[in-house]
């Protein structure tokens, strides 16, 4: 499916053909999303580009655009605002008709992504020789919502929790305990998780 700045700029790239030539058939149409709602969904900014191979003011540039463009399926009557920019708001048809093509689909009209990439997402990665705590399972679960829409959009995804090396960590904090607690590694329930985390930092 294509998307609507695909389908602008296909419009626009129409519209500058048929205004000023073929020699501008691959000139970047500049559509993009408008930095403020005021202005509408979608700007077009190719008029300020074109001054000088065309030595034209970018108002007048705009408005032959405006006269060359076919878009009464997409959008409102385009609008030239400032020095040439030319904004657009899409008729709400529009956006109805594609709102209903995207339910009619499985997967929303989303195309998967080409060529598929390999992608690394790291979860919380706790240090096991420490309590964990509510803020590993709030990094986890959205790590695991990124790789989701990751693996979506079609990518290969690898879940990874790195749990560093453990081996050292718990060396030391053993190491800690036999000088200044001895008893607390041949005693049972003689230390609970919390002194540990503390002989740890202090390990």
């Amino acid at each position: 499916m294509t998307s609507t700045v695909e389908l602008l700029k296909i419009k626009f790239n129409q519209a500058l053909v048929a205004a000023f030539g073929e020699d501008f058939a691959t000139t970047d149409p500049m559509v993009v999303e408008a930095t403020n709602p005021k202005f509408g969904d979608y700007q077009c900014n190719v008029a300020m580009s074109l001054t000088k191979p065309l030595k034209s003011n970018p108002r007048a540039i705009a408005t032959q655009i405006i006269n060359h463009l076919s878009l009464d399926e997409i959008c409102e009557p385009p609008e030239i605002a400032g020095p040439g920019f030319i904004n657009l708001r899409l008729k709400t048809d529009y956006l109805k008709t594609q709102l209903q093509k995207m339910l009619g689909d499985e997967r929303l009209n989303i195309p998967q992504v080409n060529p598929p990439q390999r992608m690394i997402v790291d979860f919380s990665s706790p240090n096991i020789a420490k309590e964990m705590h509510v803020g590993h399972l709030r990094s986890t679960i959205i790590g695991d919502c990124i790789a989701r829409i990751l693996e979506f959009q079609g990518h290969d995804v690898l879940r990874l929790n790195h749990v560093g090396d453990w081996g050292t960590q718990f060396g030391m904090l053993i190491t800690y305990l036999k000088e200044v607690y001895p008893d607390a590694l041949t005693t049972a329930n003689a230390l609970d998780l919390g002194d540990l985390v503390e002989f740890y930092r202090q390990a």
